[in-house]
């Protein structure tokens, strides 16, 4: 998730089809009039997934979600909403939350497959949030600093032994991300984390590792997991990219990028562009792995939202309805550049009575895809987009 602790502080669907949120009353409110998203044209191998990483703590924390007013498994409304992968993150050890850790993800993959949805493991090699701002290394790597061969040995392990413990319990994700939001370099210590400069050898040297860490897996387990290289904002991507490729970027599969106006310099246009030129450049599918729009800029809670009025683009209100129209846009914007799918980033992040390192609620139930009685918003048939 693009930089939220500065912003704090300033394919397979699986299951049947669910009938679309009620449309009683007029658009703009909660339950906007159902969109027919079948009549448009969507690639066959087009991915629309939902990160989930929050959903296993919003529901011991009351979280109810409900579809036309049934509660339903969350795992299982996606799936039958259409969804078809999960994307999750892990932490490496976080001391300060017993989610995102090895226990809680591990629920998460096995919850998700077992409901018909992918999933895209998301390692951030850090022990907290790691995005554009931040790459900080795992505590129990902190010896290991200044020595960049046994860092890199360090992240090659704890990837393959992430994959064998999932593999042993039966549920090995499909797809897997070598970082999060790696526009910054890996492995930075706090103090002395630096997002302007990267040493290419050493970062390289990092995403090497991984990348070897899943092909040694796989010829051990006979499975595919894929590989994600992901960075924040397409206009981040097109300078990024070549520069990891001229030193030594070794294969992977997948182009990930984020993409929020609030923190980008590209219209929806312009994101199209972006995507063409990385996709023919490199010859790689691209998915957008993170996105998301408010359907309201009211906060329920004493948490901060941080998609605010900044977030908005013209056109398209914090309504359900705007919210609904949004993302149909920008699903035929990647499908226009030659894209490959687009994951919503925390659509069940509601307001419960729980906290967050910041503030009671959540940051993000005015982006969810649930209002706040829990009720699924218009947003949700996007997921129908051209599977009718």
């Amino acid at each position: 998730m693009a930089c939220i602790l500065c912003t704090l502080f300033a394919c397979s669907g699986g299951g049947k089809k669910l009938a679309g949120p009620k449309s009683e009353v007029s658009p703009g409110e909660n339950q906007a009039q159902v969109q027919d998203e079948s009549a448009l044209a969507r690639p066959e191998n087009f991915l629309l997934g939902a990160d989930l990483s929050y959903v296993n703590e919003m529901e011991d924390c009351g979280a109810v979600y409900r579809w036309n007013g049934e509660a339903k498994d969350p795992y299982t409304l996606f799936a039958e909403a259409g969804s078809d992968l999960v994307r999750v993150r892990l932490w490496h050890n976080p001391q300060w939350t017993r989610y995102s850790n090895l226990e809680d993800v591990s629920e998460t993959v096995a919850r998700a497959q077992v409901s018909g949805q992918r999933v895209l493991l998301d390692l951030h090699y850090s022990d907290t949030w790691a995005d554009p701002d931040k790459q900080y290394i795992p505590a129990a790597w902190e010896h290991l600093y200044g020595d960049d061969e046994a860092l890199a040995d360090a992240l090659y392990n704890y990837t393959r032994d992430v994959l064998e413990h999932m593999h042993s319990a039966g549920h090995v994700p499909e797809f897997i991300q070598i970082g999060n939001e790696t526009n910054a370099e890996l492995l930075q210590r706090e103090a002395e984390m630096n997002k302007e400069e990267i040493h290419w050898p050493r970062n390289i040297l990092f995403f090497n590792h991984g990348l070897q860490a899943v092909k040694d897996f796989n010829e051990e387990a006979n499975t595919n997991v894929q590989t994600f290289i992901h960075i924040a904002q397409p206009e981040n991507a097109l300078s990024w990219f070549p520069q990891a490729m001229a030193a030594g970027l070794n294969d992977f599969d997948f182009i990930g990028i984020s993409y929020y106006k609030k923190w980008s310099t590209h219209s929806m246009p312009e994101l199209t562009s972006a995507i063409a030129q990385l996709v023919t450049r490199y010859n790689k599918p691209l998915i957008v792995v993170e996105a998301s729009y408010p359907w309201t800029l009211e906060n329920f809670d004493s948490a901060n939202n941080i998609l605010a009025e900044d977030s908005l683009v013209r056109g398209y209100p914090a309504t359900p309805q705007g919210q609904h129209d949004y993302f149909k846009a920008l699903i035929k914007a990647i499908i226009d550049g030659g894209g490959n799918g687009l994951v919503y980033w925390e659509p069940a992040w509601v307001s419960t009575s729980c906290s967050t390192l910041w503030g009671q609620g959540s940051h993000w139930e005015n982006a969810a895809t649930f209002d706040n009685e829990g009720e699924a918003l218009p947003v949700m048939n996007i997921y129908r987009f051209g599977k009718e």
